[in-house]
């Protein structure tokens, strides 16, 4: 299951690796911007570092 998400500076998709039990999150504008957190929140915080 995928889902898309916004807020104010960014727009990203969102995937769960039931495998890692991680979220991975694409930046929707580039998808070589991946990040992956226990949360849903922590890997957007870290993707929002490799902006």
């Amino acid at each position: 299951m995928i889902m898309t998400f916004y807020n104010t500076d960014l727009q990203y998709r969102v995937t769960l690796d039931t495998d890692l039990n991680l979220f991975i999150v694409f930046d929707k504008k580039n998808t070589n911007n991946v990040a992956t957190g226990v949360t849903i929140e922590q890997a957007v915080q870290e993707l929002q570092k490799n902006i």
